[in-house]
């Protein structure tokens, strides 16, 4: 089993900036892709970013430009750094790793941007 543990959503003003972390443990022989997914009430899961072992990186068009994944694989830790957040960011975000034992999910962790 994987356990993902995200950390760092908060309240954050429009304008304002937060970045969260995701820590991978557990049965972990190899991981492919760790990237962060968001849900916002009313509203299917969808990607905001993933980053590839290879270094590759996808961004969902709505955040390029102020978000940025980055990837610490000696510590299996993935962040996003978001800045310029608006309304619309408002959601909850979830951490994912697919690995060689399959895709996990983190908990989710609230980012709320309101003024």
């Amino acid at each position: 089993q994987v356990q993902l543990v995200e950390s760092g959503g908060d309240l954050v003003q429009p304008g304002g900036s937060l970045r969260l972390s995701c820590a991978a443990s557990g049965s972990i022989f190899v991981i492919y892709n760790m990237g962060w997914y968001r849900q916002a009430p009313g509203t299917q899961r969808e990607l905001v970013a993933e980053s590839t072992s290879g270094g590759s990186t996808d961004y969902a068009d709505s955040v390029k430009g102020r978000f940025t994944i980055s990837r610490d694989n000696a510590k299996n830790t993935v962040y996003l750094q978001m800045n310029s957040l608006n309304p619309e960011d408002t959601a909850v975000y979830y951490c994912t790793a697919l690995t060689n034992r399959g895709r996990f999910w983190g908990q989710g962790t609230q980012v709320t941007v309101s003024s």
